[in-house]
């Protein structure tokens, strides 16, 4: 009785949830089934369609293909160094909107108003900007400081995107860190102030380690966004990944071969297969060297 009981509640439940799992599995499990096993065919989608089992050559190839050794050195030059600062940059911005200053609530506004702009659009505001004859030479010109050509130079054109990013992610990420901020009880910093600390201790024997579990989920989200750069550099370089390959990132190249080339959507599945690994595991790495996972 108790079995049959049990059978027809998780029949229920089954049926009630089999919308978002028909949803899930066609749009989510299914394409990423469906690219595991592109990644070990040939595939040709004009014409006659064909799928040509190949192995592992596609894999294979990557390590011969001297473009996608370019791409995956530009991504990870640029997750480096946009995750570490966007994750300061917000944790800065978070305590010193937190620490009860005049008009508060105007600079929060403020601050997160990059984060509600087109991703697409702030891309060609800065282009603007970046122009040689533009804003942020002007202002480097009147300080006296070089200027550069932002986007025809390949030293600078990837650092250039790297600003653009810091400076529209960090304000996201300072909104999570503000709310965690919000939950730190004020009898620690009491207890702190009672030790003779002052502000700089407070912020960075009691504020810091509280918010170990929130800058992990920060740097977690920020490792997973900026792997997969993409719509910035393909506007930046009219999605060539140019000058010079300098704004080249994996997410583009696969774009690239899966729908610029002909025959090479396999090698293409196999490279997001690569990505999806490396995510995997840098994000498997940061909460491995992260020792808490929780909020006390």
């Amino acid at each position: 009785m108790f079995s049959r009981k049990r059978w027809r509640e998780a029949g229920t439940a089954y049926t009630l949830l089999s919308p978002t799992l028909f949803v899930l599995l066609l749009f989510v499990i299914g394409p990423i089934l469906f690219a595991i096993y592109l990644s070990f065919h040939k595939v040709q989608l004009l014409g006659t369609v064909s799928f040509q089992f190949v192995g592992f050559d596609n894999f294979t190839r990557i390590f011969d293909d001297t473009r996608a050794k370019i791409a995956l050195w530009n991504t990870v030059k640029y997750v480096a160094i946009v995750v570490p600062t966007q994750t300061m940059l917000a944790l800065v911005l978070a305590a010193t909107l937190n620490a009860g200053l005049k008009g508060e609530k105007f600079f929060r506004i403020v601050y997160f108003l990059p984060t509600l702009t087109s991703s697409a659009v702030l891309t060609l505001i800065f282009m603007w900007m970046y122009n040689q004859n533009g804003l942020v030479n002007h202002v480097l010109k009147f300080f006296g400081l070089p200027t550069y050509n932002w986007l025809g130079d390949p030293s600078v054109a990837l650092n250039a995107i790297m600003i653009m990013n810091i400076w529209s992610t960090a304000p996201f990420f300072m909104v999570i860190y503000l709310a965690a901020l919000q939950d730190i009880p004020d009898s620690l910093y009491e207890a702190a102030e009672l030790d003779g600390a002052n502000a700089w201790h407070k912020f960075w024997y009691v504020t810091v380690p509280y918010l170990k579990p929130v800058t992990s989920f920060v740097v977690i989200m920020g490792l997973i966004g900026t792997f997969q750069l993409f719509d910035q550099s393909y506007i930046f370089s009219g999605g060539s990944g140019g000058p010079n390959n300098a704004t080249l990132t994996v997410v583009l190249l696969i774009y690239q071969y899966a729908f610029k080339s002909l025959g090479t959507m396999g090698y293409a599945a196999a490279l997001a297969f690569a990505l999806a690994l490396v995510i995997l595991l840098a994000t498997w790495l940061q909460r491995k060297f992260s020792k808490e996972e929780s909020l006390y």
